[in-house]
């Protein structure tokens, strides 16, 4: 009985407890929310192993999702069609995934689906996406192990197994023993050498793949020679097999020969990079070799017949009346290029050694070699007729060089305002030996060492005595002289006048004016 206003009656309130308890039971169950899409792909396997719905699906140990459904696959295929359910913690998976069924731990039982994503550059497999079989592997099962050792396999397990045996009776146990030690430097080297032949560039290995198709059709198109080749091959066998005993000796010296060839391989390997270098810049030359060859045939054809029979004749007629002027000019020409030769070994072994030399002086060492120091006085040289300077045609100051008096030969003076400390160079007695008979090569360059000399006769001069002031101005009168006759000579009497002043420092910086340059 319900009285008014009192809220939901109790069959609506039965009703709704039934509806959520069922929701929960699905839910519980099903462990999915209804109405709801999920993502879905599809693998092909080989062999579904036991795998059912509900199986999990891990991804690197981690749940991810399960297994929807198992399917046969479509009519005349071998294999199973799994479907299975990923969470969004299990995406993305690229279309180059691979899934494998593998065994789960014992207490858990039955199998698993193991899910590589693929790879990070990969596209996205859409949702229902079908993996081929190509890209799944089911686990080895007892029985097609079982089934693989058939009785010829068996027997030739047993063949192996014996001659194993037989290998390792006396020595061969020692002897294996022994190359252990090798296992190491080999596995290495071969992992190099499988590494390289990965290749260095896109498409080395396809390309090695096809060509190595290419070999084997060839080897393919003659049967008989290969059949003929197997038949020397086991012939050349038997023949290693009959000489076991050198083969061993042989093998015996085969470390010692390993030992000394590993350093003329290591010194191989070095050159390697520098021979790489040579070949890639030698690509250019040989590229161009060909279209230079095409270009240089018209020229050999032409060169070809220039030396056919018929020219040969008009040409060796030509040269007749030559050849004999040129034997006689080569006969002649041998003392000339005797004395050639020895101009060129003495300018090699003592001119150019001598041009590379530098003068030792202590008080003035040289700044550069003879070659860089001999020039230096070519520009004073060219400007000796120079008009700026006190000894030019148009100026001339009578000035005084000091008052040490210096001999240089009787009769010939020089003054200097400092006692001169010595000579250097000194002066030399005669030259140095010449020998005409002494091929030049051979004969000692100059020595540019210098040993400072003792100094000329010097004297201090009395300037107050009545000697030199008479012969101070007797010179003082004579430069005037000619100087003022010079002017008159060149027409510059009415420009240039000749002073009678002492040059001082005030006279000149009045001659030369305020900016410097010297009044008309």
């Amino acid at each position: 009985m319900r009285r008014r206003g009192s809220g939901i009656s109790v069959v609506k309130l039965g009703l709704i407890a039934a509806v959520v308890a069922m929701i929960a039971v699905y839910l519980g169950f099903t462990k999915s929310i209804p109405f709801v899409h999920h993502y879905e792909i599809k693998a092909a396997f080989l062999s579904a192993n036991n795998i059912k719905p509900k199986s999990p699906v891990r991804i690197a140990g981690v749940e991810v999702g399960k297994v929807m459904s198992v399917e046969r696959a479509k009519k005349g295929d071998a294999g199973a069609l799994v479907t299975m359910q990923i969470k969004d913690q299990g995406r993305p998976l690229h279309d180059d995934a691979t899934f494998k069924i593998r065994p789960r731990i014992f207490l858990e039982g039955n199998f698993f689906v193991d899910v590589s994503p693929g790879s990070a550059g990969g596209k996205e497999a859409a949702d229902g996406h079908v993996f081929p079989v190509n890209q799944t592997a089911t686990p080895v099962q007892l029985d097609q192990i079982l089934t693989a050792l058939q009785s010829d396999s068996r027997q030739d397990l047993q063949t192996l197994l014996q001659e194993y045996s037989s290998a390792l009776k006396g020595r061969g146990a020692k002897g294996y023993n022994a190359s252990i030690p090798y296992m190491k430097p080999a596995y290495r080297d071969s992992a190099i050498v499988n590494e390289a032949m990965l290749g260095q560039n896109e498409h080395d290995l396809s390309g090695y793949i096809d060509k190595s198709g290419a070999v084997a059709a060839a080897l393919d198109r003659n049967p008989g020679q290969l059949k003929a080749l197997v038949t020397d091959f086991n012939t050349t066998a038997a023949a290693f097999a009959r000489e076991n005993t050198n083969l061993e000796a042989a093998i015996a010296e085969l470390p010692r020969t390993l030992r000394a060839a590993q350093p003329a391989l290591a010194a191989l390997n070095n050159a390697f990079p520098s021979v790489r270098a040579f070949a890639m810049d030698l690509r250019p030359g040989v590229r161009s070799s060909g279209p230079t060859i095409d270009v240089s045939l018209p020229l050999i054809k032409q060169l070809r017949g220039l030396v056919s029979e018929n020219e040969l004749r008009g040409l060796a007629r030509d040269l007749r009346p030559t050849v004999p002027a040129l034997a006689r000019f080569t006969q002649e020409s041998v003392p000339l290029n005797k004395e050639l030769r020895l101009t060129s070994s003495c300018q090699n072994e003592v001119v150019l050694p001598f041009t590379h030399d530098k003068i030792q002086d202590p008080k003035f060492p040289a700044q550069g070699q003879v070659f860089q120091e001999a020039p230096k006085p070519f520009p004073g040289l060219s400007g000796e007729s120079r008009s700026g300077d006190s000894n030019g045609q148009w100026f001339r100051i009578l000035a005084t060089g000091g008052t040490n008096l210096i001999t240089l030969r009787p009769g010939l003076f020089a003054t200097s305002a400092l006692p001169i400390g010595g000579a250097n160079p000194p002066k030399q007695q005669g030259r140095p030996p010449l020998r005409s008979d002494v091929p030049c090569e051979t004969q000692q360059p100059p020595d540019l060492r210098t040993n400072v000399g003792a100094p000329p006769e010097q004297h201090q001069i009395d300037t107050s005595s009545p000697a030199y002031q008479a012969r101070y101005a007797e010179a003082r009168t004579y430069a005037m002289k000619w100087l003022t006759q010079q002017l008159k000579t060149e027409g510059l009497d009415n420009q240039l006048k000749v002073g009678t002043q002492d040059a001082t420092k005030s006279l000149i910086e009045q001659a030369a004016g305020p900016a410097g340059i010297a009044k008309p």
